[in-house]
């Protein structure tokens, strides 16, 4: 989901109003994706490099986040959807991570749809982060590391109960994937838009639907 910063600075508008922006695009985005039945969706809610940018812009994302998380309580249960999220939470406040555990689990018996937001999430972390766990256990004596192979690998991730993405968007004109689930995303669709988030549609994300159903899915094969 990029392009809020330049979408503010376009309008002369501080950095947290274009944020503020975005989560309202993510709300529609959200609620057009559950209607249209779609199992699964993950978004890019803040990645591990986030935490560089400026103190000022990092604490107005974490008021942003919770009032996020406390203010949609009822559109995620009124369309059935289901919060996780996935990254590393050692990072926020404990104010912060006790609001992702009651959104969690006050969504935990809707089966509509699984909304994943990735927060201070890195797809490189995550997969060294899941290397180190299988070699402690091999060094433990609890796996031989001849037997670790790309299913036992892919059990380990944070999406490991989902089907992998068939399809990757990203806005804002930036043609590079940023470290965003990597390892799910071997085989995915992938959709570039130079249409900023904030003002990313309805008609954006099935333009993007449209662009993935044309085209022919080999999975490596010929």
């Amino acid at each position: 989901m990029d392009g809020n910063g330049r979408w503010a600075l376009q309008r002369g508008l501080p950095r947290s109003d274009g944020h503020k922006a975005g989560v309202e695009a993510a709300r529609r985005i959200v609620e057009a994706c559950a209607r249209r039945g779609l199992p699964a969706l993950t978004l890019f809610g803040l990645s591990s490099e986030n935490w560089q940018r400026p103190s000022s812009e990092v604490s107005g994302l974490m008021t942003l986040l919770t009032e996020s998380l406390r203010g949609h309580m009822d559109l995620l249960n009124d369309n059935g959807i289901r919060l996780r999220c996935i990254g590393d939470r050692r990072r926020f406040s404990r104010g912060i991570r006790n609001a992702l555990d009651k959104a969690e689990e006050g969504t935990r018996g809707n089966h509509r749809m699984s909304l994943v937001v990735a927060l201070s999430y890195g797809g490189q972390q995550e997969i060294a982060g899941i290397a180190r766990r299988l070699a402690l256990r091999a060094a433990r004596g609890e796996l031989d590391p001849r037997g670790i192979s790309v299913e036992m690998f892919a059990r380990q991730t944070g999406l490991s109960d989902l089907p992998p993405p068939d399809l990757m968007i990203r806005s804002g004109g930036e043609q590079r994937i940023s470290n965003f689930i990597l390892w799910h995303l071997a085989y995915s669709e992938l959709h570039f838009t130079p249409v900023l988030w904030p003002d990313f549609g309805i008609g954006d994300l099935e333009a993007a639907l449209d662009d993935y159903a044309a085209r022919q899915r080999r999975f490596g094969a010929s």
